[in-house]
């Protein structure tokens, strides 16, 4: 089933990038996109849906890097199609481009439309692999920096030294490195693999700081600048379990695992290696799940809500940081809604805090509280001083919150998943590339409860 257009938008809705496969639906669905985007009027409210209707046209979305990547069709497609063949989409951008951003489609434009008409004929899907695309691909990329320098500056890529889960902050390397393009010869090429374990926590706390409910989504992520296509050799822990049956206490449990077409792991079960020849670009070694609530989350929300007047309402929050002093949080972002009544909102912090600010946004009620670094095994403390123009009530308190948290933990994983090596096979002394590998915990949707 084919697709009839593919365009890319800024946030402020200018089409970057634009192509017509069929020339079966009328021009001006960018600009009816955009409208219905910023302004959703359509069943349920809230915000747009990534897949929607207009007027007989299907739209399907994903929001990469504040860019909008859009499809329309007119036949009935499978929504879960669309939006893989756009994530997909915006990994080959990112292997070419290097890094995915308003300015680097700007400035490689042509090379752009060289992807898409290869990846895409007349609508109908060739191929996504980076690999097979390579020799097709004739134009040179225009590199530019990342926009996101504090993140690149905060998250440290750490060279692997034997057993790379020993991990001690020296000889690092910033991400940036690794946002570079696949293309050039064998001659140019660094000979470099870079390594992400990254894992995304969904969880829900009630009001005195338990969990309710928790999920990790992990994944191994790889991007390959290998010369050649060596066989490599990944170990992950020894106490590694995989399945809810068979649980083992104190070591690595995972509840499911999936791995890329490329992965042998007919080893996996006896000494947990995996076995592959990586294609170029980035690609997901292994995808992990965990359901189960024996790990201890990085940070822990207790909230208290006071009534010191009847037109004031007093919100105590306190988070603390669970996990080791020798990794800390960076740009942790914490929201709450205030009551529609609300006519202002005062925060204080407790004394000695640095690196914190707030903002209290009017026109959404929200509260949004950024600290830039959270210490491990600390402790802070916001006071939302809440006025209102009317006396308070049992219902204009149950406005207040949930809270939610977004955050970024470097060299940090809740699960314990650890890379214990990575090796080449048949190596010789003139082929020693680098191996780089980074942990990463991240906030998916962080949340605690107030009623």
């Amino acid at each position: 089933m084919p697709i009839s257009q593919l365009f890319i938008l800024s946030p402020r809705g200018d089409k970057i990038i634009a192509k017509d496969y069929r020339a079966d639906i009328v021009r001006g669905t960018d600009e009816i996109f955009f409208r219905k985007y910023k302004f959703w009027d359509g069943p349920g409210g809230g915000d747009t849906p990534p897949f929607f209707t207009v007027d007989g046209i299907n739209y399907a979305f994903v929001k990469k890097n504040n860019l909008l990547l859009v499809v329309t069709t007119r036949t009935n497609m499978s929504p879960s199609l669309l939006s893989e063949l756009l994530i997909r989409l915006t990994k080959l951008l990112k292997d070419f481009l290097g890094v995915m951003n308003e300015e680097s489609l700007r400035k490689n434009f042509v090379l752009v439309y060289e992807i898409l008409d290869e990846a895409i004929d007349f609508g109908i899907l060739q191929t996504t692999s980076t690999e097979k695309l390579i020799p097709y691909i004739f134009n040179e990329p225009v590199m530019i920096e990342a926009e996101d320098k504090k993140q690149t500056a905060s998250v440290g890529i750490i060279k692997s030294t034997g057993l790379v889960n020993k991990l001690t902050g020296k000889g690092t390397k910033k991400a940036a490195d690794a946002q570079k393009t696949i293309l050039g010869g064998e001659g140019t090429r660094k000979n470099e693999i870079y390594v992400d374990v990254l894992e995304r926590l969904n969880v829900v706390f009630n009001t005195n700081g338990q969990v309710v409910t928790a999920e990790i989504d992990g994944a191994i992520i790889m991007k390959s600048f290998l010369a050649g296509t060596p066989e490599l050799r990944l170990g992950l822990n020894d106490d590694l379990q995989v399945g809810k049956s068979d649980r083992n206490y104190g070591g690595v449990n995972l509840d499911s695992v999936n791995f890329h077409e490329c992965i042998n792991y007919n080893d996996f079960e006896s000494d947990r290696t995996l076995f592959f020849r990586p294609p170029d670009g980035e690609f997901v070694v292994m995808n992990y799940r965990v359901t189960s609530m024996d790990y201890s989350m990085p940070f822990r929300i207790l909230p208290v809500v006071e009534n010191p007047s009847p037109y004031k309402v007093e919100l105590t929050l306190k988070v603390r940081a669970d996990f080791p002093t020798t990794v800390h949080g960076s740009t942790v972002l914490i929201k709450f809604p205030v009551p529609k009544a609300t006519t202002s909102v005062a925060v204080e912090f407790r004394g000695g805090a640095q690196n914190q600010s707030y903002e209290y946004k009017q026109s959404e009620k929200v509260v949004v509280w950024l600290i830039k670094k959270f210490n491990g095994s600390t402790e802070q403390v916001c006071k939302a001083k809440i006025s209102f123009g009317q006396p308070t009530t049992a219902s204009i308190r149950r406005e207040i919150g949930p809270i939610s948290m977004s955050f970024e933990i470097p060299m940090y994983i809740v699960s314990g998943l650890n890379i214990r090596f990575l090796r080449i096979e048949e190596r010789s002394k003139s082929y020693n590339p680098s191996r780089w590998v980074r942990n990463i915990t991240q906030a998916n949707s962080y949340i605690c409860r107030m009623t």
